[in-house]
This record gives C-alpha cells, structure tokens and sequence, in this order.
C-alpha cells in the first residue's frame, strides 16, 4: 500500500512538475535527448500547430503529416534554437515554411489559391450548411475569402494571439509592414461581414 501511494506521490509530482516547467527548459532538455521532455512539448503545442497548418493548406490528412514534420524537425534540431522569441512563435515558423512548401508544391495545376477556395466553397457540407447559421460560421467563411496574405495575419492575431512583432517574426516581415496588413485586412474582412448581414466585428 505504501508503494502505491509513493508511486501516485512521484506521478503527481511528475505532472506538477512537467506543468511547471516551461517551453525553453523543455527544449534545453530535447536538444540533450530527453524524449519525456518532447511528449510534453508535442501534448502542450500540437493541436495550435495542426490548425495553423491546416487554415493554411486546407487539407486534413497534409496537415497530420505535416505537423508531426514540424515536431520532428524540433526534436532533430531543438539546439538551434536561440531564445529570440517564444518558442510557439518559433514553432509556427517552422510550421508556416512547411505549409508554404507543400502549397507550393502543389501548385503545378496552375491554380491559384483563391479560386481553389473558391471550388472549394461549393462542395459544401450538410453539416457546414447548417453551421453557416451561426457568426462564427460566417466569419470563418469571410476570413476564407481574405487574400492569402491578409487571411495570414488575421490568422495568426486572432486565432493564434500573437503580437504584431510575433507574427513579423513567424512571417519575416517588419513589425510596421504587419500593421499596415493588419489595417487593410480589418477593413476588408469587416465589409465582408457587413455583405454578409454582420455589420461590426468586435475589436
């Protein structure tokens, strides 16, 4: 019985203590082979990284594999890592050079992007159907219909929650060229909601 109760101790601590440490020790911890230290980083990142992957490809089964890219290129390289910023910021810029070499990959059907949004659109679901009821269905919608640069930013502001000098790190560009996308993209997602019956969308 007091095994048991020492092995419960030493989980709980295990977990408090996994919970405790943050982004750059665990990275410092994977760069010297710790594989426990990169189950946590996978569990706490995985799910932001696959969805930022997947607004951007739009392609479920690419997104999987392109994530757990992402994640193996992490555990290859995790001492390269500098410190400069947040390591979820690090992440999706590993993340967004993968998405954009597969998008580019792809692009051998002379499509571009826009219009396979666009096909896209009328292969609707039931289930999406119904979903377009809801505001947040319709924004999604909207979002969608930004141009593959402003739906970029709005991405990574919103749905990430990253700062201006975040999201200049992740795409490479100056904090003041973010700003300005950011205007234009606020301007025309908010006539896009306006045509779609929403007339302001919240700050």
């Amino acid at each position: 019985m007091q095994n048991v109760v020492a092995i419960n101790a030493a989980a709980e601590q295990g977990i408090i203590t996994a919970q405790a440490t943050s982004d750059e020790m665990l990275l410092d911890s994977i760069a010297d082979g710790d594989r426990t230290s990169m189950h946590v980083l996978y569990s706490r990142h995985n799910v932001r990284v696959y969805r930022f992957i997947l607004r951007m490809v739009r392609d479920t089964a690419l997104a999987e594999d392109l994530a757990s890219q992402v994640f193996l290129d992490v555990w290859r390289t995790a001492d390269q890592f500098e410190g400069r910023s947040q390591v979820s910021t690090w992440l999706l810029s590993i993340a967004r050079f993968k998405a954009l070499t597969a998008l580019r990959q792809r692009r051998h059907e002379d499509i571009d992007q826009e219009e396979m949004l666009e096909i896209a659109d009328h292969g609707e679901t039931p289930e999406a159907s119904l979903d377009r009821s809801s505001t947040s269905a319709i924004l999604r919608a909207c979002v969608a219909k930004l141009s593959p640069a402003h739906r970029e930013i709005i991405n990574l502001v919103y749905y990430h929650e990253k700062s201006v000098e975040e999201v200049g790190k992740i795409i490479g560009i100056p904090p003041s060229t973010v700003k300005t996308r950011m205007f234009y993209a606020r301007k025309q997602l908010a006539e896009l909601l306006k045509g779609a019956g929403i007339d302001s969308l919240a700050a």
